[in-house]
């Protein structure tokens, strides 16, 4: 397991660790499936790689390398090697807290006056949080309130305009139909007139039609010299 890492030490995803290398993220992942085929070892979350800044460093020596991806891999594993054995036999120095308290008793009470005081203050601060979360959570509902109150608002007004459009749908759909009501009317007007004349030159050609057969008849058939032809007009 690595020992390597420092407390608090940044962890990169791999597309934070493409733009700070400035590769694409496959490449992240092509290089780091090379590092492991060699023997590096990554921290992981499941199967997800988790990048340090020891790690980064380790993808920009591959990025910038001029020899085989695999031999330079194999540096960077032994150099790894190396940190983790310093960092093995570093040993961490656990101090004794028990030979740092005072031997004084006014010593211990001071001690313990600053723990109550440092106590005390941990809880009003809690107190304070748990006031600040209270007015956040009567915030919060007033706001979902505001949003039931105005999507009411809107879908009433939605409704209301929905409603007029229909009316005036239906108000325009009846001027239609009445427009073409009277345009129906007209027309039939028109074409009992246009019968009517019709029927009215129809007559006016057989009365003229009729005048000119006895006009005709008049002229070819004379009954005298002088009255035969003057005579029709007496009819």
């Amino acid at each position: 397991m690595r020992r390597d890492i420092q407390p608090n030490e940044r962890a990169f995803s791999s597309k934070e660790v493409a733009e700070e290398v400035g590769i694409a993220t496959p490449t992240v992942r092509k290089y780091g499936q090379i590092l492991e085929r060699n023997g590096y070892e990554f921290l992981k979350d499941g199967d997800r790689r988790i990048f340090v800044q020891s790690d980064i460093e380790s993808l920009i020596a591959l990025r910038d390398t001029a020899k085989p991806l695999d031999d330079t891999a194999k540096d960077l594993v032994q150099q790894q090697k190396e940190r983790l054995k310093e960092s093995n036999a570093t040993d961490v120095a656990v101090p004794d807290i028990y030979e740092n308290l005072p031997q004084d008793p006014n010593q211990i009470k001071e001690v313990l006056m600053m723990l109550a005081n440092e106590l005390a203050a941990a809880r009003e601060m809690n107190v304070q949080l748990t006031n600040d979360m209270s007015q956040l959570k009567i915030s919060v509902s007033r706001l979902q309130q505001d949003h039931h109150v105005i999507g009411s608002a809107v879908g009433n007004a939605a409704q209301k305009t929905n409603a007029k459009i229909e009316k005036l749908t239906e108000q325009q759909k009846n001027h239609y139909e009445s427009l073409l009501e009277q345009e129906k009317e007209k027309s039939e007007l028109l074409q009992q007139e246009l019968q009517k004349i019709r029927e009215e030159q129809t007559r006016e050609w057989r009365l003229q039609n009729d005048f000119n057969k006895r006009l005709e008849e008049a002229i070819q058939k004379p009954k005298s010299k002088t009255g035969g032809f003057f005579s029709f007009f007496k009819k």
